[in-house]
């Protein structure tokens, strides 16, 4: 709390607009340190006397943060909240918010955007091209692989999985999906998707997207045994938690050729990347930007902070996710 009586918010990095205005209408905002190191003892005695935290994925808001005096809300800039201790954070009485459904549609565009990248080559093509060693058309020069009439595997039906699959109609693919949620079977006709189980998925499909959450359940659902039942041909697209994919197992399946390739806006220990995967051609990487357009960031911005400002006005935040603690 400020001299003045009004609250104080740490906003962890900048946010885009309208969010800082609607976080500077409800509370003082405090900007954490750029130079300040994303530990947890530090960002407590940035958080120390203030309301709220609005954090992004990279910040650890662990026990020692949660334990802050008059901490009362996190809010994170992400629909993904793995870098938050929720049964922590519940038992400090912090409520938690994230950003659900702002970014499903900009991901499911890059998912298929990396899809099709891996698969005609097209980074690769690109530098090749600016290395100056394009010297005229040859019928072998970068074939790829066709997208259109091939099998999707979409692994987690959720809403980017449905857009995954929608997209999928486009280019007459066949779509498979797994999930431990099956959809109904008036959405499975809409999307023309059919429910198998993992191994089959994995069997049959040329291409394989992955959406699901990081849980414990899903931390390296894809590793050595599941590469094993892939196509040769295959390509494995993940734009949900690098942890989902076992990245050493994937290199290994990718230098001996047991799939084809890889699309890949995720790492398993982010932001460091395998270094095996830098030096292969047949993975395509993007530094975590599947929701990063001007519009779907801006929404993002603008629905953290309302629900901050929420939180900070005494109401009950519209994304809340441990709701126990307003009981």
């Amino acid at each position: 709390m400020t001299a003045s009586g009004r609250p104080r918010v740490l906003l962890m990095h900048p946010i885009l607009d309208p969010g800082p205005a609607i976080l500077a209408e409800a509370a003082e905002v405090n900007a954490y340190p750029s130079n300040r190191p994303l530990d947890q003892q530090s960002i407590r005695e940035a958080a120390e006397g203030c309301f709220g935290i609005v954090s992004h994925l990279k910040d650890p808001i662990g026990p020692v943060v949660l334990s802050t005096p008059g901490l009362k809300c996190v809010s994170n800039v992400a629909v993904g909240f793995d870098n938050i201790d929720i049964p922590t954070a519940t038992s400090n009485r912090v409520m938690v918010t994230n950003t659900p459904g702002v970014l499903d549609e900009s991901t499911a565009d890059f998912a298929f955007a990396l899809l099709i990248a891996a698969a005609r080559r097209v980074v690769q093509a690109d530098t090749y091209t600016r290395q100056g060693n394009y010297k005229g058309w040859e019928i072998d020069l970068m074939l790829g692989t066709d997208v259109h009439d091939a099998t999707l595997g979409i692994v987690g039906i959720g809403r980017i999985g449905r857009g995954v699959a929608r997209r999928a109609k486009g280019f007459n693919m066949r779509v498979l999906y797994s999930d431990t949620n099956p959809l109904v079977p008036e959405m499975e006709q809409q999307l023309g998707a059919t429910h198998v189980d993992l191994s089959r998925l994995l069997a049959e499909s040329d291409f394989i997207s992955v959406h699901v959450p990081l849980t414990k359940e899903t931390h390296h659902l894809i590793s050595t045994a599941q590469f094993a039942h892939m196509k040769p041909n295959a390509i494995l697209v993940n734009t949900s938690r690098g942890p989902v994919v076992d990245e050493a197992a994937l290199v290994e399946a990718l230098k001996a050729h047991r799939i084809a390739g890889a699309g890949l806006d995720v790492y398993e220990r982010e932001p460091a990347v395998h270094p095996g995967l830098i030096a292969l051609h047949n993975v395509v990487l993007a530094p975590h930007i599947a929701s990063a357009t001007t519009r779907t960031r801006s929404e993002m911005s603008a629905m953290a902070a309302r629900n901050m400002a929420t939180a900070v006005r005494g109401g009950k935040p519209p994304n809340l996710l441990n709701p126990d603690v307003r009981k």
